[in-house]
């Protein structure tokens, strides 16, 4: 190489370690979030990585924030919320229901006949909802927001299912404890484990099929493990499952404003409405893989899907009486979330 050539080759080589130091000392924050799945599900590729760079942006390069999948800084998926509640990482994406007990105003928005098919509408009430009814359920905990799944489906092996007969005695997973009661209802056996842990489940026998969104068939392989999924008419799900992404308060404490601001802007009614929207869209993936796989997708019909939501209402019924033992107005909380559901329903 000529002397020349080969010095304005150093020269930019050093002009761009400059610029990586500046741009690295440009970010005065740096986050951990931590979650449990794989950094190729859409939860990742299509929340997580969009959330964090939007908020990224919005600090003007400022803020950094590290995407932690599959449990990589330790631990099992229930020890999440105490990862950060005791600082051990920034931030978390986890499902509610994998600490039971822990937020039992939140699970309100999970219950069947409550959440019915429309995850934006849900997002947008539990937003509403936050101040008045919900906060309380997270102490040590700032929220950015949370928000659901597109609901629970069936994927099951075995026969087609037209009533809730049909499903006495199958073993199926369940992420929540209201997604145990929903079971329950029907009368099936629930068996509780974080999703993950489904496949292998799936191929031993333990369970004959879970309560799941669909779009997690491509992340986990469901179309491999399962001979159908089932949804109710229109879309109408059996409850769903309330998430949240959180950060450690005493860390959220120490941000200055307009950091906080980044957060929040990127965190707002616009965000979670396209949530929604997401979310919808990754089940149709997730059914376009099973049926390419030769399974089936069945819709139940409209009298079949009437016939799960009154087997399902005493669902509502048995939270409300759990809520009310625990000091929490049950029945007025789950008519607020009906209320708030609707209103965002009819935008």
């Amino acid at each position: 190489m000529e002397p020349g050539r080969r010095l304005a080759g150093l020269l930019a080589s050093a002009a761009a370690a400059i610029w990586t130091a500046g741009a690295a000392l440009a970010q005065d924050y740096t986050f951990k979030l931590h979650h449990f799945l794989p950094a190729t599900s859409p939860t990742q590729t299509e929340t997580l990585d969009p959330w964090a760079r939007a908020v990224e942006a919005r600090s003007g390069g400022r803020v950094r924030i590290e995407i932690y999948p599959s449990m990589t800084l330790g631990g099992r998926p229930p020890e999440l919320v105490t990862q950060a509640r005791d600082g051990v990482v920034d931030l978390i994406w986890v499902v509610n229901g994998y600490t039971p007990g822990l937020f039992p105003r939140t699970e309100v928005m999970e219950l069947p006949n409550v959440y019915v098919n429309d995850p934006g509408a849900a997002n947008l009430a539990l937003a509403d909802l936050f101040e008045t009814d919900l906060k309380d359920d997270y102490k040590g905990l700032e929220v950015m927001f949370l928000h659901v799944h597109a609901g629970n489906g069936i994927a099951l092996r075995g026969p087609e299912v037209h009533a809730p007969a049909d499903l006495a005695g199958r073993k199926m997973r369940i992420p929540s404890r209201t997604g145990a009661w929903v079971l329950e209802a029907l009368g099936a056996v629930p068996v509780a484990m974080p999703v993950p842990d489904l496949p292998q489940a799936l191929q031993k026998g333990v369970v004959d099929g879970a309560l799941v969104p669909f779009e997690i068939v491509p992340a986990l392989k469901l179309q491999d493990q399962t001979d159908r999924l089932i949804e109710g008419d229109r879309n109408t799900r059996f409850g769903t499952t309330t998430f949240q992404l959180s950060m450690n308060k005493a860390r959220w404490d120490s941000l200055p404003p307009e950091i906080q601001t980044a957060f929040r802007e990127a965190s707002g009614p616009e965000w979670l409405a396209e949530l929604g929207r997401i979310w919808r869209g990754t089940e149709e993936t997730g059914v376009a893989i099973t049926t390419a796989a030769g399974k089936a997708h069945q819709v139940l019909s409209p009298a079949e899907t009437e016939a799960f939501r009154t087997a399902l209402e005493p669902v509502v019924d048995r939270w409300i009486e759990d809520a009310d033992s625990r000091g929490i107005d049950g029945a007025g909380l789950v008519a607020r979330a009906r209320a708030a559901v609707a209103a965002h329903s009819s935008r």
